[in-house]
C-alpha cells in the first residue's frame, strides 16, 4: 500500500495551485482479500484494491462536494477542478462549513496483518461444526474477507487525522432442509480483529443457526391479536435506526416533522432503554474516528434511561436549526443490557412473537410501521411454540420504545454493534 501522507501533501499543493482557501478532504487506500465459499466449496480467492478521494470546496457561502477513485496527480487535479466547478454552481447557504481545528491524531484499529491460512482453517472448522451440530442446516454461501485500510483527512482549519486498520469479516447465508422442505434464507454477519475464538461462537451465528433449524415447519396464524414482541438484537438495531431517522436525525429536525422536536431532556421511552453511539467501545472493532464534518468522533448517548439527550445533528443541520452539533456521524450502536434473562422474558409473555426478521417499508412521519415477520416464532403461555409464516406486525415506533417492559441480560456483539433483546407490548400481530 502507498503512503497516504504523500498523497495528502500532493492534494494540498494542487488545492493551493487552484487558489482554494477553504476545503476539507479525505484520501484513502484499502485492500480486500476475499474468500468466497458456495455450498461448502471454496470457490474464489482474490485481492481487490480500492482508492477513494472525497473533497469539499468552499467559495464564499457556496460548497461543492465531489468524489473520485483516481488518486494519481492527474486524478486529484481533475477532482479539484470538479470541486471548484461544483462550488461555483451550488446555491448559496451560510450554513455550509467545516469543523474548527481538531488538532492532529493517528488512529490504529483492529489488526493490520492478515493470517489468511488461519482464517481459512477457521472457516473450514465452522463448516464442519455446522454439519455436526446442525445437520439440517445448509450454509449456502460465505463471503469472507480481510480488509485493510489507510486514510488521511485534512481541512484548512489545521485538522489532520490519519487512520490505519484491518479486520476480518464474515457474511453467512443459510437455510434448513428436511426432505423436500426448505426454509427461506437467513443471513448473519460478524466482524472480528482476532481469530482466537471459533467463528461459530462470535456474534449471533449460533442463534441464527438454531433459528433457521427450528423454522423448517412454520405455521400460519389465524386472526389478529395485540401482544408482546421480543425483538432480537439484530432486529432491534433496525428498529432503532428507523427510530433515529424518524425522530432525531438531520432531515426531520430541520424540516420540523420530528415528533421529538422539542423533547430533548424529556422522557420519550421506557426507563429501561439507554441508546448510545459509541465508536470507542472496546467491543466495536473499527468505530468511526473522524466525522464527515471533520470533527474527532465522540461517544454519544442519545437516550439515557428513556430520556432524550440529543438530536443526531451534523454541522450543517446544527447551524440550520441553532441546536447543538453531535460529533458522531457513524452508527456504532450500543444499547445497554438489562437484568432479565432471555428465558425469563419469554416466560413472561402470554401471547406474542420472537421477532427475528422484518420486511416492510419506511415508517410514516408519525412513526407507524407495518411489515411481514420473517424468521419469527409464536410465543404462547410463556413458551416458544412454533415458527410462523404469512404474519404481519404493525405498530408505532414512538409507542414501541415507551412500551418496552424488559431488556435482556444477554447481548449480541457482532463487532459493529452491541445490543440486547427488547420486549415491548402493544404490537399488533396479524395472521390470515
Amino acid at each position: 500500500m502507498s503512503d497516504m501522507m504523500k498523497t495528502a501533501d500532493l492534494m494540498d499543493r494542487i488545492l493551493a495551485d487552484g487558489k482554494i482557501v477553504k476545503y476539507s478532504y479525505t484520501v484513502s487506500e484499502s485492500e480486500k482479500q476475499e474468500i468466497n465459499i458456495l455450498n461448502g466449496d471454496f470457490k474464489l480467492m482474490r485481492t481487490v484494491f480500492n482508492n477513494v478521494a472525497s473533497l469539499k470546496v468552499f467559495s464564499g457561502n457556496r460548497m461543492g462536494s465531489v468524489n473520485g477513485n483516481d488518486i494519481t496527480e492527474e486524478g486529484l487535479r481533475k477532482l479539484a477542478a470538479d470541486g471548484i466547478a461544483a462550488a461555483e454552481s451550488s446555491p448559496e447557504d451560510e450554513c455550509y462549513d467545516i469543523a474548527p481545528d481538531q488538532g492532529r491524531d493517528v488512529f490504529r484499529q483492529g489488526t493490520e496483518q492478515a493470517d489468511l491460512d488461519r482464517f481459512a482453517e477457521r472457516i473450514r472448522e465452522f463448516l464442519d461444526t455446522v454439519a455436526k451440530d446442525y445437520p439440517t442446516v445448509r450454509i449456502t454461501a460465505i463471503f469472507a474477507s480481510f480488509d485493510k485500510w489507510h486514510w488521511v483527512s485534512r481541512n484548512t482549519n489545521s485538522t489532520e487525522f490519519e487512520g490505519f486498520g484491518g479486520q476480518y469479516g464474515l457474511d453467512i447465508e443459510m437455510c434448513a432442509v428436511e426432505g423436500d422442505t426448505t426454509t427461506g434464507l437467513d443471513y448473519t454477519n460478524v466482524t472480528v480483529d482476532s481469530l482466537e475464538r471459533p467463528l461459530i461462537e462470535t456474534g449471533s451465528i449460533r442463534t441464527h443457526l438454531e433459528s433457521v433449524r427450528d423454522s423448517i415447519h412454520p405455521e400460519t396464524l389465524e386472526g389478529k391479536f395485540e401482544g408482546t414482541v421480543i425483538i432480537t438484537p439484530w432486529m432491534a438495531a433496525e428498529f432503532i435506526e428507523m427510530l433515529i431517522d424518524n425522530y432525531a436525525a438531520n432531515e426531520v429536525v430541520m424540516n420540523g416533522t420530528s415528533l421529538w422536536l422539542d423533547k430533548v431532556g424529556e422522557q420519550v421511552a421506557s426507563g429501561l432503554l439507554t441508546v448510545g453511539l459509541k465508536p470507542y467501545d472496546e467491543r466495536i472493532v473499527s468505530g468511526e474516528r473522524g466525522t464527515s464534518d471533520g470533527y474527532r468522533s465522540e461517544d454519544v448517548t442519545l437516550i439515557d434511561r428513556g430520556v432524550l439527550k440529543a438530536h443526531l445533528l451534523n454541522l450543517y443541520a446544527s447551524k440550520k436549526t441553532g441546536r447543538p452539533v453531535v460529533k458522531n456521524t457513524g452508527f456504532d450502536l450500543v444499547v445497554d443490557n438489562g437484568d432479565t434473562p432471555l428465558a425469563d422474558m419469554i416466560a413472561s409473555v402470554d401471547r406474542g412473537l420472537l421477532l427475528g426478521g422484518f420486511s416492510g417499508g419506511d415508517p410514516g412521519t408519525n412513526g407507524e410501521f407495518s411489515g411481514v415477520a420473517k424468521n419469527s416464532f409464536l410465543i404462547e403461555n410463556g413458551k416458544v411454540k412454533c415458527a410462523v409464516t404469512e404474519t404481519m406486525v404493525n405498530g408505532n415506533l414512538g409507542e414501541l420504545v415507551k412500551n418496552i417492559r424488559a431488556v435482556s441480560r444477554e447481548t449480541c456483539c457482532d463487532g459493529n454493534m452491541v445490543l440486547p433483546y427488547l420486549a415491548a407490548d402493544g404490537v399488533i400481530v396479524s395472521g390470515k
